[in-house]
């Protein structure tokens, strides 16, 4: 008796070890669908981890996978087994796909510019000062145009906030006047800041040459060491500011305020400062497989998908209505055409930026 009991459980055990390996198997090879792994810039992981998306993929037969790194720093990643990379712009796009020797460019799906979060106080106290123009009725603003020239020499000249007009009466408003942006040598939006600063100190010109670089350096490491220890993960300094911990600027992507405002949230005393100069952050995805390729394309033509990536704040490529509709409610805070009003500098090889971030966070 105890033996046929000692077999039973011997099967038993079989059968337990035998469905613990099929249940650890990937849920895609079960259902069908293919399995693909990107490397994503952390902007686009709450995109990638929504539910709705994930069905909307699994619909087209295929389970994503990703992981979040810095967009600069996926050119120094091992990307063995991923079939693409998606940073934030194309600069780091080109950079990878040459170094991986892909064929054809990289695809662009959707794109975000970027732009500065302020509170009310700071905003007024800086048009006050002739760094901003508000629009909306008083007391009420909800955008501007930040004038990036005037704003970039006077954080040039170390001004604080306390010598601008009308400070005195905002105690939270002190120190040096700044933008609080990501480490440009690892995330894209701090890179991207620097690309526009740098665009505008020399000129409203690109900075292509070394000659070029030397000159902007003063200015883009004092923008940089103004900050003291930068964040590399942009979501991190978003969720700061709309918890109310952050600075009184903040360098943020159009999508992350306007996926917040999509949703029915608020934020107190928001105002949304669009740069007069700005970079649009071409969100370009790396197809390093034919699988990888096939999602960019997806996420380029699917109307789910491209519905999707509208809810949560991206522009997709191609149709401006599509954005225009889902934030008609929310013009007080966003502009849903950026033509004529927005002028767009164009961004630096990833050498030459890399050579810029580099100089910029170096000490002297």
């Amino acid at each position: 008796m105890k033996r046929i009991l000692g077999i039973v459980l011997a099967f038993a055990l079989i059968g337990g070890v035998i469905t613990a390996v099929v249940l650890g198997r990937d849920d895609s090879e079960a259902s069908g669908t293919t399995t693909v792994r990107g490397v994503i810039g952390s902007e686009k992981a709450k995109f990638f981890n929504d539910p709705k998306v994930l069905d909307a993929l699994a619909d087209q037969g295929y389970a994503v996978r990703t992981e979040s790194s810095g967009s600069w720093d996926m050119q120094g990643l091992d990307l063995k087994g991923a079939d693409f990379a998606f940073p934030g712009s194309s600069a780091p796009a080109d950079a990878l796909g040459r170094a991986h020797h892909v064929n054809g460019a990289p695809l662009r799906p959707f794109y975000s510019p970027l732009v500065v979060l302020a509170r009310r106080p700071a905003a007024r106290t800086l048009a006050a000062s002739g760094y901003v123009k508000l629009t909306g009725p008083a007391g009420r603003e909800g955008s501007g145009t930040l004038r990036m020239d005037p704003f970039l020499k006077a954080a040039g000249k170390d001004t604080t906030w306390q010598q601008l007009k009308g400070s005195g009466e905002y105690a939270e408003l002190k120190g040096a006047l700044s933008i609080t942006s990501t480490n440009p040598l690892a995330s894209n939006s701090g890179a991207l800041y620097l690309a526009t600063a740098a665009y505008v100190a020399n000129g409203n010109r690109l900075v292509g040459d070394a000659r070029a670089i030397a000159h902007v350096t003063p200015l883009t490491r004092k923008l940089t060491a103004v900050q003291g220890h930068q964040n590399v993960n942009s979501e991190d300094l978003f969720d700061d500011f709309t918890t109310g911990v952050g600075t009184p600027l903040v360098l943020a992507y159009e999508s992350q305020i306007a996926a917040l405002l999509i949703r029915g949230d608020t934020v107190d005393d928001l105002v949304v400062l669009y740069p007069d100069t700005t970079v649009f952050s071409d969100h370009s995805l790396v197809p390093l497989t034919d699988e990888g390729r096939e999602i960019g394309e997806l996420l380029q033509r699917d109307p789910t998908l491209r519905a999707l990536a509208v809810r949560h704040g991206f522009r997709p490529v191609g149709d401006a209505s599509e954005f225009a509709a889902a934030t008609a409610k929310h013009g007080t805070f966003l502009r849903q055409k950026l033509t004529g009003t927005v002028q767009q500098a164009p961004v630096p090889t990833a050498e030459v930026m890399r050579e810029i971030a580099r100089r910029s966070r170096a000490q002297k």
